[in-house]
């Protein structure tokens, strides 16, 4: 992509991300996302209506008054974005590939991050991981990432969650909230988001074409794997093929959504071409 070209796509994904992020999401992402504890603040007088279980009894004695103390959300988290790079991404069918749709929701939740002072890291993933973002503050930085969501050119077209998910449980001492942005067609990783769940807080963003669900009748179609270069013919004029390959989708739901289930982590699925606002919404609501 030209960098005059590039800049463009930035500024434009920019400007619709903070709005959303301004307009929308500030407050549903703060009571969705906690921070890490609460800590000590201060001490002040009793008032009517406090809890006696927070009197500073210490200062009391000496002030011979009764005093309490405050507690703060340490509001401060690390985010981390794993953001799927295969080449199952350079699909769709409804004016956007799915990996532009994974762009734009990343860089909303890059802005809703820094707007609330966390830190935003990305691990780009295939079969391997691709490239490590670490986890900063500021402007600068998320320009830097949706550049790189952008432009990235991975150096497999595969896709392996195992590989990640390992990544981010032994490169972050510390708990994070970890996003994975992806379509989620990969080999069994349950053993190894169950042990990223075990000490991040990880939410799934499942990102799916409509035509990955539902087979239209067209006749005859040539179909190809873009990860596998797996190619086959398929007839969609018939109804029973159409309906196998719409339940063959819906299991894989339902087995993904077990996987989550069993592992505690929350999950949305989103299509292309359609508003991501309120599934991102209602996850929102849902967490608070």
């Amino acid at each position: 992509m030209e960098a005059t070209e590039l800049l463009k796509k930035v500024r434009t994904i920019e400007i619709k991300a903070r709005g959303l992020t301004r307009q929308i999401f500030a407050g549903e992402y703060h009571s969705a996302f906690k921070g890490r504890g609460i800590s000590f603040s201060e001490v002040r007088e009793y008032q009517y209506g406090d809890d006696i279980r927070s009197i500073d009894w210490n200062v009391t004695a000496r002030f011979n008054h009764p005093y309490v103390k405050v507690f703060e959300e340490e509001r401060e988290l690390t985010v981390m974005l794993l953001v799927d790079v295969s080449a199952s991404g350079n699909f769709g069918s409804r004016g956007s590939y799915k990996r532009e749709q994974i762009t734009e929701i990343a860089a909303l939740l890059a802005f809703s991050a820094i707007n609330n002072n966390d830190k935003i890291g990305v691990i780009f993933f295939s079969d391997r991981v691709e490239k490590f973002i670490s986890p900063q503050k500021g402007r600068k930085h998320i320009l830097r990432i949706i550049r790189e969501l952008l432009d990235f050119k991975p150096l497999s077209s595969k896709t392996s969650l195992n590989e990640a998910l390992r990544y981010l449980t032994n490169a972050l001492k510390k708990r994070c909230t970890a996003f994975i942005i992806s379509d989620f067609m990969a080999p069994d990783f349950e053993r190894s988001l169950q042990i990223a769940s075990n000490k991040h807080d990880i939410v799934g963003l499942r990102i799916s074409d409509i035509l990955e669900k539902e087979l239209p009748d067209l006749g005859l179609l040539y179909l190809s794997d873009p990860e596998t270069g797996h190619n086959i013919w398929v007839d969609t004029s018939v109804k029973a093929v159409r309906k196998k390959f719409s339940k063959q989708w819906l299991d894989e739901k339902e087995k993904l959504n077990e996987v989550f289930t069993r592992c505690g982590v929350d999950n949305v699925n989103i299509f292309t071409g359609e508003d991501y606002v309120r599934p991102l919404m209602n996850l929102f609501k849902k967490r608070s």
